[in-house]
């Protein structure tokens, strides 16, 4: 996982070109709750994510806000969030660890939307990701059939440090000791993207 809080997003599949450029219908984006349909997500995480998120997007906008959610095809889901208070904001007043949280809720909550995958398990260090992601009701107990989550957060940006950044995440995963299929996403918060590519088996 890198962050970085000073860069943005736009784009589709690796290097920003679409697969497909059919926009799905709105919807809204799953960001509250996850713990209740992430296995591997418990209520506590899932809550630190979701707060961490709501101050990402408020540095920059109003709820609610239209996120761009691009995985060979692009996907429009509206997020909803509280305005944090300001005894959240002093618990939150690292940047870059808040960048990082909020990104790891809002590119979850992209992948169930778009892909209709889920996280089932924290990823172990040098395996090139953060999660492992499986289909929601699916038994991976032993994870062989998942694919990992590799996510990074970017707070502002231009698009091509943000193409950049998807180059290097695939090349991340691309070289963990996993030889599972990964995707890499990359979450732009102030133009509320989430940037996905698909990496395939190393």
């Amino acid at each position: 996982m890198k962050t970085d809080t000073h860069c943005c997003i736009t784009g589709c599949n690796m290097y920003g070109k679409s697969n497909n450029s059919r926009v799905s219908p709105h919807q809204e984006l799953p960001l509250h709750e996850l713990e209740k349909r992430h296995p591997g997500v418990t209520a506590a995480i899932a809550s630190t994510f979701c707060e961490a998120a709501a101050i990402c997007l408020q540095r920059h906008h109003s709820a609610p806000a239209n996120i761009s959610i691009k995985h060979n095809h692009e996907l429009i889901a509206t997020a909803n969030w509280e305005e944090p208070n300001e005894p959240t904001l002093r618990a939150w007043a690292n940047e870059i660890d808040t960048t990082e949280a909020g990104a790891y809720g809002l590119a979850l909550a992209a992948v169930e939307v778009s892909d209709g995958l889920v996280a089932y398990a924290r990823a172990e260090t040098c395996t090139g990701a953060d999660y492992y992601l499986g289909e929601a009701g699916a038994d991976l107990d032993d994870l062989e059939n998942s694919h990992r989550l590799e996510v990074s957060g970017i707070s502002l940006a231009d698009e091509a440090k943000i193409n950049e950044r998807l180059r290097r995440k695939v090349a991340q995963a691309k070289a963990g000791s996993s030889n599972l299929p990964a995707i890499a996403a990359v979450v732009g918060f102030s133009n509320k993207t989430v940037l996905m590519a698909d990496v395939g088996e190393p």
